[in-house]
């Protein structure tokens, strides 16, 4: 048996694997990870997304009746970009402490890191809890692979609680925002541009609907998270500037926090938007969040302290995760957000991420899993 690779030749094999989204090729990455998790004495289950872009699921068993501890990551990243790169962005080189490359933050570290924990911990004798990795396609695309595997819980079973190795710096934060993404069309009547008298204007419809959306305050906030927001990210209308246009499109960007109803939020924003508005969901992901006081999520803040030198405050993400909907399919187990990577330099040009936080994750996501199965 070949010797098993050290987590930082783990993240630069990964980094080599161009996984960008779209097209999303995640097989490569599934191949190499299941493989090591496989030799390691886990039982590896794919869930297909479509092909070439599966979920794998890999369990190792425990021998009491305490479930399973999740560590969960995605093997898609998000494509290139326009800019140039110094570094090559899928050679994976390490200057002066940071490895280069596409996905080094977000989330080829958090990979390798929780990946090495989970084989460390499959060479000690058996606890009374069990380990599941799981790893998704598609999250950078809206979260498509954990949405497949909330719908088939009897192939995702059930877990006691749940670690997303998302870009944190280390430091495990306790949720994040939801998103409500909606699609508002508007339809109109064309006519010559001279004559618009003769026709229904949709982009004034979709104008007007914009004024009444840039006036909207939630009035909500909470303490780590802030406060909701409504980024209208996308506009477009008409074909010809001569025509008066039949069509007209806004993209809305709703961030939310935990306890807020996204089917009674789509009703707010339908109102706003007026009775001529077609609105269709492009994306709904729930928000996530647990209490700082759970004695699980106490413990894990004790064991980065242990090992980081440092007690965590309790603090949260704007971005989403495949935690929303894998919490919210697990009905509601505690769930924190911790990886190695970057935060800020998630979708980056010449992404980077610290060689150290990288080894100082994969200890950590192993003394949370030990501890987790009473080992």
């Amino acid at each position: 048996m070949p010797p098993t690779p050290d987590v930082l030749e783990m993240t630069r094999q990964l980094i080599g694997l161009d996984s960008a989204n779209p097209p999303g090729q995640e097989e490569a990455c599934a191949l190499y990870l299941g493989g090591l998790l496989e030799g390691a004495g886990f039982k590896v289950e794919r869930l297909p997304l479509a092909p070439g872009r599966p979920n794998l699921l890999a369990r190792l068993p425990g021998e009491g009746s305490r479930l399973p501890l999740c560590l969960c990551g995605h093997l898609d990243t998000v494509p290139l970009g326009a800019a140039p790169w110094s570094h090559d962005p899928l050679a994976a080189e390490v200057i002066e402490g940071r490895i280069y490359g596409r996905g080094a933050s977000d989330m080829k570290s958090g990979l390798a890191a929780l990946v090495a924990a989970a084989m460390r911990l499959a060479k000690l004798p058996a606890g009374r809890g069990g380990l599941l990795v799981l790893l998704t396609s598609d999250e950078e695309n809206g979260c498509g692979g954990s949405l497949l595997l909330a719908s088939r819980p009897e192939v995702l079973g059930r877990v006691g609680a749940l670690v997303v190795a998302e870009p944190t710096a280390n430091q495990p934060w306790l949720g994040h925002k939801g998103a409500l993404w909606l699609q508002a069309v508007f339809s109109g009547k064309a006519a010559h541009g001279s004559m618009p008298e003769e026709g229904d204007n949709a982009i004034l419809k979709a104008a007007q609907a914009v004024n009444r959306l840039a006036a909207w305050r939630p009035g909500l906030e909470h303490a780590q998270l802030g406060r909701p927001t409504l980024n209208l990210g996308t506009i477009s209308g008409g074909t010809r500037i001569n025509m008066v246009p039949d069509r007209a499109s806004l993209g809305l960007d709703l961030r939310t926090l935990p306890g807020q109803d996204h089917r009674q939020l789509q009703a707010q924003m339908a109102g706003l938007l007026g009775p001529e508005a077609s609105i269709a969901v492009l994306s709904d992901m729930p928000p996530l969040w647990t209490q700082p006081g759970h004695p699980w999520v106490q413990e894990v803040f004790g064991i980065v302290e242990e090992i980081g030198g440092q007690r965590p405050l309790p603090q949260g993400g704007r971005y989403f995760t495949d935690g929303g909907a894998l919490q919210k399919a697990w009905g509601g187990v505690p769930t924190l957000i911790l990886g190695p990577g970057e935060p800020t330099q998630a979708h980056q040009t010449d992404e980077w991420c610290l060689v150290e936080n990288i080894i100082q994750a994969e200890e950590i996501f192993f003394q949370i899993a030990r501890r987790w199965c009473g080992i």
